[in-house]
């Protein structure tokens, strides 16, 4: 027997043989068939037969209308991570949501069987009947009530009270749960960011396996059983208890049901993952094969510099972390022994390569300076992106500013371009114009205290084209008398300094979402989040209700969540359109980020026997978990493994 079986027998073992009659099914030529090596568990009795684990009314998806062939079933998708936390790539390939964002980007039921909106803020979810967790276990309308009553309602667990996305104007919403399949959330006023939440690369998950985390709460489990769960975890108390074994996203907890395609074996080593079959997933193709069609996931951390070389070499089945286009050649020269193929995505970030002057740098006089449109404006110009552009992507990346891509109705290739031409004299002028003199004999200008006017840039290190970039601009800028020094931090720490005041200028990639639409939430261009590197301190403030941070001290910040707030109180498409068009001029104009590159090519690597992976895609955080909106649940091997 095959290792990847006997885990998977070891693990099904565990699962409760629940019975029920057989579904009535909408389709009446739609015939559910039994997936190997399932087929044999069922057919001795450790689980029921798959006409009883599939939802009454399941998810068919008919693969050739989307240009996809039917699959079949085996083989598990080798992939690397570069450290254990990423294990979220479950969730992400897997990208099982109550509503969903379709390859269109548009919101689709999933994991619910529908959604009904009216008036933009009387929201009914519509669960399908007989779904069940990862465990056999109902998923009904009680699953979403332990969230919200249990755990976000649970001053314990939720110390702050509902996200914030659940709060229009401050207040929560009515909830109502009538029946197992239907619950109801009505706002006074219309709540445009509910469903984009629930279908976000990294969702909410207002749901949770109540009959798995009640033996962890305060409400359901008596004091003295939680005492000896505490003390053998070695937690302070029961929220902190059930908090580590809540783990939805990075699904490390094997324990924890899930309604993902895919579930966690076992904690195991900590260089090795593995994900196998749900047997009670709601999707299936029209043929009535149960998906996902891949036995799962064997997921191995590995650092970032040497998963370039093993991919090359073919141990990677379908593969894009750790790769850049700076490594294309080392892939391409691979394709042929490694049996697989290089494909360039576009990426979906409104710039790929940007530079966030801090607007709350703690230095007063380096945050007035920051602040003047005028400098931005002149750095701007003084970046030749076409050297960048061809020196590092061969020409394939966009120039420009931070911006919506052509992939959105919103884009205007004249707002794209604005302060974005390479024009070294008007940055020069500019720069005289505000007062920062260049003495005879000295190559770079001064403060208007004195100090020499040395802008510090951040990074994380962790791409080489951005090393690269930062050089040019050294040098471009070197010829308008401003001199860059660059910084190198960890990740975690940059972002710390940065969220403190205690960053000038960091580097990172544009916005989240590239290609927003009316209906798009636009908190990414108003100071709404401190993760946003222009504003952190605004951002602190507004997320805080004004107990951390500071408040904004900025005209067209200001102009900026006026237009936010407008945005989350009209209920049109109509309505809204206006409003993020008024917030990307106001970008566009005043340079509140200084955008490089844009569509820079993101290396896909898929294997020449996987099937279904597209040619073209957009490679995009949020919305679209990166690979998951593309359904990795219908990637089939066209010669999976023999069975065991």
């Amino acid at each position: 027997m095959s290792p990847a079986l006997r885990i998977l027998l070891a693990a099904l073992l565990l699962l409760p043989a629940l019975a029920r009659a057989c579904p009535a099914q909408t389709n009446p030529d739609f015939v559910p068939r039994e997936t190997p090596p399932l087929g044999d568990i069922a057919t001795y009795g450790l689980l029921p037969p798959v006409s009883e684990r599939m939802p009454e009314e399941p998810l068919i998806v008919d693969l050739p209308a989307k240009g996809r062939e039917y699959g079949q079933r085996g083989g598990w998708i080798r992939s690397f991570i570069t450290q254990r936390r990423n294990s979220r790539i479950a969730a992400l390939y897997g990208y099982a949501r109550l509503v969903g964002y379709n390859e269109k980007r548009e919101l689709v039921p999933d994991i619910l069987k529908a959604v009904t909106v009216g008036e933009g803020r009387d929201f009914t979810l519509t669960l399908r009947r007989g779904h069940r967790w990862s465990d056999g276990a109902p998923f009904t309308s009680d699953d979403i009530r332990y969230w919200w009553e249990d755990i976000v309602n649970n001053p314990m667990l939720s110390p702050s009270g509902p996200p914030r996305f659940m709060l229009v104007d401050g207040k929560p919403p009515e909830v109502a749960f009538p029946d197992p399949v239907t619950v109801r959330f009505r706002w006074a006023s219309p709540n445009p960011h509910f469903l984009p939440n629930l279908a976000a690369a990294r969702p909410p998950f207002i749901y949770r396996p109540a009959h798995y985390l009640k033996q962890f709460h305060a409400r359901y489990t008596d004091e003295t059983t939680l005492a000896s769960q505490i003390a053998k975890a070695k937690v302070r108390n029961w929220a902190a208890l059930h908090n580590a074994r809540d783990d939805m996203f990075r699904m490390e907890n094997a324990d924890e049901p899930t309604l993902q395609p895919w579930m966690a074996v076992a904690r195991g080593s900590g260089s090795h993952l593995l994900f196998q079959r749900n047997p009670y997933y709601h999707r299936f193709d029209a043929n009535g094969v149960q998906l996902p069609y891949a036995d799962g996931l064997d997921v191995t951390v590995m650092s970032g510099g040497l998963i370039p070389a093993q991919v090359a070499t073919g141990h990677a089945d379908l593969q894009a972390e750790a790769l850049t286009f700076s490594q294309v050649p080392v892939l391409v020269s691979g394709e042929a022994s490694g049996n697989y193929r290089t494909r360039l995505w576009p990426s979906g970030t409104a710039a790929d390569i940007a530079l966030y002057p801090n607007l709350n740098y703690n230095d007063p006089v380096w945050r007035g300076l920051l602040r003047d449109v005028r400098f931005r404006r002149a750095l701007s110009l003084a970046i030749d992106r076409r050297i960048v552009n061809r020196s590092l992507y061969f020409g394939l990346a966009r120039e420009g500013g931070v911006g919506v891509l052509p992939f959105s109705s919103l884009y205007k290739p004249e707002r794209h371009g604005l302060w974005a031409e390479y024009d070294p004299k008007a940055a020069a002028a500019l720069l005289d114009e505000i007062g920062l003199p260049k003495k005879r004999g000295e190559a770079y200008r001064s403060l208007p205290d004195g100090r020499p006017l040395e802008v510090i840039v951040e990074t994380t290190g962790e791409k080489p084209e951005v090393a690269d970039t930062l050089q040019i601009i050294a040098e471009t800028w070197r010829d308008v008398g401003v001199r860059l020094l660059v910084r190198t931090a960890d990740r975690d720490v940059l972002r710390n300094r940065v969220y403190a005041g205690q960053v000038m200028m960091a580097v990172w990639s544009g916005w989240d979402n590239g290609v927003p639409e009316p209906d798009s939430n636009p908190e990414e261009l108003a100071p709404m989040t401190q993760e946003n590197f222009s504003w952190p301190k605004w951002g602190q403030y507004y997320q805080t209700s004004g107990a951390a941070g500071e408040p904004i001290g900025m005209p067209v910040a200001e102009t900026l969540m006026r237009l936010a707030h407008d945005w989350a109180h009209v209920a049109t498409t109509e309505e809204r359109r206006p409003l993020w068009e008024r917030m990307l001029d106001i970008h566009a104009e005043n340079v509140l980020v200084i955008g490089i590159v844009g569509e820079a090519p993101q290396p896909v690597v898929a294997s020449n026997r996987l099937r279904n992976v597209p040619e073209r895609g957009l490679w995009l955080w949020d919305p679209g978990a990166f690979l998951g909106i593309y359904r990795p649940d219908e990637f089939f091997f066209a010669d999976p493994p023999p069975r065991s």
